[in-house]
This record gives C-alpha cells, sequence and structure tokens, in this order.
C-alpha cells in the first residue's frame, strides 16, 4: 500500500510496464510474416514502431508494431486496396490465426490474448529522408484513412518525445504511458500516437513533471478545448485528430468530461484529503490505482 501520492504513482507507473514476455510472443512471429510479405510483395525489411519501440507501452494493451517496407510497385495507389491484399495474403499464411484484419493503416494479426500479443503490420514504401531538429531520419509513405498515402517516420517522432522525456528527467514517457493506461482502462477511442503527441505538445513548456498535478493539467486542456486536434510538430504527418470518426469524438469527449471532473476533485484534495485523492484517482484509472 502506498503512503504517498508519489508513491502511488510511482507504483502504478511499475504495473503499466510491459513485460518482455508478452512483447517476444508478438515479436517472435516476425520473421514468418516478413518472409511471408518478401514472397508476396518484395518487403526489403520490417522495424519495430509504436509504443513498444519508444518506451510508452502499457502492459497487456500497447500491440507490438511493424512497419514492412514495400517497393512502390508492389502498393497500390488506393492504399486501402493495399491493406486488403496484404490482410488476406497474411490471413493465407496463417489460416489458424482467427481475427486477421484490416486496421488503417495497418494489418492487426492477434497471436496470443492480449493486446501486445497482437502484431500490427503497417505497410509502407520509402519517401527519403526527414531534416528535422532532432536530426534525420527515413521517411515512409502509409495508408491515410481515406485511401491515399500520406508521410510518416516513426524514427523522427520518436527523437522528438525522446529529446523532451530526456529534457524532464525521464518522467515524459511515464506521464504518456499514465494517460494511455486512462484510455485504456476506460475504453476511450483516442488513438494512441494523438496521445502521445498531444502529451508532448502541452510538456513543451514544462520545466519539470509532477504526475498528478500534470495529469490534472493535462486532461483540463482536453476538456476545455474538447479534445483538439494537433498539428504534427516536425510537419511530417500535417494535423492529427484524436478519433476517425464523429461517434468516436463524442464518445471520447464524454469519458474526458466526467473523467476530468475525478481528476479536479483528486488535485483539489491532494494537499487536504489524501484518501479522497487516492480514492478519485482510483475512479480516474477505473480502479486500477493503488490503494493506500
Amino acid at each position: 500500500m502506498a503512503k504517498t501520492l508519489e508513491q502511488g504513482f510511482d507504483t502504478f507507473i511499475s504495473w503499466l510496464i510491459p513485460l518482455k514476455t508478452e512483447h517476444d510472443k508478438a515479436a517472435s512471429h516476425k520473421d514468418s510474416v516478413q518472409r511471408c510479405l518478401k514472397n508476396s510483395h518484395e518487403c526489403t525489411r520490417m522495424f519495430e514502431t509504436g509504443s513498444f519501440g519508444a518506451g510508452t507501452g502499457v502492459r497487456h494493451f500497447s500491440d507490438t508494431d511493424y512497419f514492412a517496407v514495400i517497393p512502390t510497385r508492389n502498393l497500390k495507389e488506393n492504399s486501402a486496396t493495399s491493406l486488403t491484399i496484404i490482410k488476406e495474403t497474411l490471413q493465407n499464411s496463417f489460416p489458424r490465426t482467427e481475427g486477421i484484419a484490416v486496421r488503417s493503416p495497418a494489418v492487426k494479426i492477434p497471436f496470443g490474448t492480449y493486446a501486445s500479443e497482437t502484431m500490427e503490420i503497417t505497410p509502407c514504401d520509402s519517401n527519403g529522408v526527414v531534416k528535422t531538429a532532432y536530426g534525420n531520419f527515413n521517411q515512409y509513405q502509409i495508408a491515410n484513412g481515406e485511401n491515399g498515402w500520406k508521410n510518416s517516420s516513426p524514427s523522427a517522432h520518436n527523437a522528438y518525445v525522446s529529446y523532451h522525456d530526456k529534457r524532464l528527467s525521464g518522467k515524459l514517457k511515464p506521464l504518456i504511458q499514465l494517460v494511455k493506461a486512462w484510455k485504456y482502462y476506460n475504453d476511450v477511442p483516442l488513438t494512441s500516437f494523438y496521445l502521445e503527441l498531444r502529451v508532448t505538445r502541452y510538456a513543451e513548456s514544462e520545466t519539470s513533471i509532477v504526475y498528478d498535478i500534470d495529469l490534472y493539467r493535462f486532461f483540463k486542456y482536453l476538456n476545455d478545448y474538447d479534445i483538439p486536434s494537433v498539428n504534427d510538430p516536425l510537419g511530417i504527418t500535417g494535423r492529427i485528430t484524436g478519433t476517425s470518426t464523429s461517434l468516436k469524438r463524442e464518445t471520447a469527449l464524454s469519458k474526458v468530461r466526467a473523467d476530468f471532473k475525478r481528476a479536479e476533485a483528486a488535485y483539489t484534495a491532494r494537499s487536504s484529503d489524501l484518501d479522497l485523492c487516492f480514492e478519485k484517482w482510483n475512479m480516474f484509472f477505473n480502479y486500477e490505482f493503488p490503494s493506500r
């Protein structure tokens, strides 16, 4: 049991760190997936991206993401068509794996029980090098969810997040994990990529991170500005929205409104009533937060 709020958050964050075993279960299929795509689409390489690669994953929830680099000539002008073809190719190669499906810009392959045992394969083609304030990085084109293609550079975005994480004494990535944990525990339909960039943009103006205070401030921002979209700080992907449909946006707004009130109550009680503060954070995280 945690005696202080700091201990409570430190304990909770330790629970969020993904287990190596769950990640390895999905990653163990990399060679067979790459071999399949090499035979069908001349895939030249696959490399890990996403929350696991960035160090912002949440145990049992963050899936294992890979970019599969494919020559442009083997991709369709309509990205949705390419995703469908690749999904069918993978289904034929893994006939006993149920639930293989398109989840733009990727194809998901559930190799186990937890989301962390699911591989998400994002087909892409190389699109030169992008120059940023954090270095020069390979750029790719991936499906944009509207039948076309858009630029993406996972390494560039990882460098951006890592820069501010280092500047903030290694506390930015755990803050991102906390926000993602809220998303997963409460089934909030906001994308992980949006939250990662939105939290980092928030933290750009911060000189230090105190988990409970910054969670409150971040959710106040989401609440006050109705989950605003965010311009890609590196100018690669364009404007990034939190949801893909208006219905998901309404659901996410409803959950933000309700949980901001809990975060606000916890923030108000942090100095006067620690038991109440713990209770409100426990409610905020759908009763997954440590007890006091």
